[in-house]
């Protein structure tokens, strides 16, 4: 990955791909370009971002990132739901980081026309 290229795993340059999610010039359209969008989030240490795309009734007062933490890679295993015409879904993904893997089954819905996050489920490796 060079420096300029999106944290998400997806071709396209940082800035055209997820940064424009970050700094709030676009929506993520579907569900799973949420996800993508907050795994480049936690990636990049933005903790606004994450906490302005997560689900009202389940967000944290705040959201402490370890700066330690270096994730490396993204992988989408499945989606379910999650388009323009839905209002719910779920994505399944493996979130590679140094010393580990976090696999898990997040959900999703729509609040006011925009995707955000609500849980997910931890999934065994």
């Amino acid at each position: 990955m060079t420096p300029r290229s999106c944290p998400c795993g997806l071709p396209e340059p940082y800035q055209e791909c997820c940064g424009r999610f970050h700094r709030g010039v676009a929506a993520a359209p579907t569900a799973e370009a949420l996800m993508r969008s907050r795994y480049s989030a936690f990636a990049r240490q933005d903790a606004e971002y994450l906490l302005r795309t997560w689900h009202p009734r389940n967000r944290p007062a705040r959201l402490d990132l370890d700066p330690r933490m270096r994730w490396t890679g993204l992988e989408i295993l499945g989606t379910t739901g999650g388009s323009a015409f839905h209002t719910t879904g779920t994505v399944t993904f493996r979130a590679s980081y140094r010393g580990g893997v976090l696999h898990e089954r997040s959900r999703f819905e729509r609040v006011d026309g925009a995707w955000v996050y609500v849980d997910g489920d931890f999934l065994p490796e």
